[in-house]
């Protein structure tokens, strides 16, 4: 089997195993709604509702970005969907359509437009998607060069297979709520089966040194890159 072939199998693969099923299980409840405000300023307040019926969010500072949460058992007392805006002064209404479902709703506000839109923005995902890989990259790849390895086919498969690997990993990482309880214990399972997919590659295509140094950096680099990560996905959004 060639190694274009092998790895397009192993893509495929992990991107099967992304496929989230319906699951139901004794869990704290997740937010009804949240809302992601990108550069947010300090005095920032959202609340949900009219009159003296409103509830404000909890907010969570996530470096470039705010979140803004909303708890279901909080929505019910709410008067209407209606946002309320108020910063540096300014204070205003913004309506929305009732969510699509009562768990796990992603709104974007923009605060300079000061409208409301249903999700996540493509961009944002895109950054955020190429940022984790390009960190990973550098990481695992300084790894790599301290163990050893010099020769430039040797680079070509790590890099190869690392843009696949971890490409899957942050595409299933995007596509999750940004406030998803159970990330790390996903997080950890896929690690443990890019380990198994990286060894197999590595250790079978790269030719320099013997293979239990190429196992044990694959070893080393996914530890490492998975401490790192796992700390950036808790200050940076996803």
């Amino acid at each position: 089997m060639t190694l274009k072939r092998r790895l397009y199998i192993i893509l495929i693969f992990i991107l099967l195993i992304n496929i989230s099923g319906i699951c139901y299980g004794n869990s704290a409840e997740p937010p009804s709604i949240l809302i992601i405000v990108p550069n947010a300023p300090g005095d920032l307040e959202i609340s949900i509702g009219t009159d003296n019926t409103y509830t404000k969010a909890k907010e969570i500072d996530k470096l470039v970005e705010k979140h803004y949460i909303f708890y279901s058992r909080e929505m019910e007392g709410a008067s209407n969907n209606t946002i309320n805006v108020k910063t540096n002064g300014d204070s205003y209404e913004l309506d929305f359509e009732n969510p699509a479902s009562r768990y796990q709703n992603i709104y974007t506000l923009n605060l300079k437009s000061k409208t409301l839109s249903l999700g996540k923005s493509t961009l944002r995902s895109i950054v955020l998607v190429s940022l984790r890989i390009i960190i990973t990259l550098i990481i695992e790849g300084i790894v790599f060069y301290l163990f050893g390895f010099r020769d430039r086919k040797s680079w070509k498969i790590f890099i190869l297979i690392n843009l696949l690997t971890q490409g899957a990993l942050n595409i299933w990482i995007n596509g999750l709520f940004p406030m998803q309880s159970y990330l790390f214990i996903g997080l950890i399972a896929l690690e443990i089966l890019i380990v198994i997919v990286e060894s197999i590659t590595l250790v079978s295509r790269v030719q320099e040194h013997n293979k239990i140094r190429r196992f044990l950096f694959v070893l080393s680099a996914n530890f490492l890159s998975l401490v790192v990560g796992g700390y950036i996905l808790t200050v940076l959004p996803y």
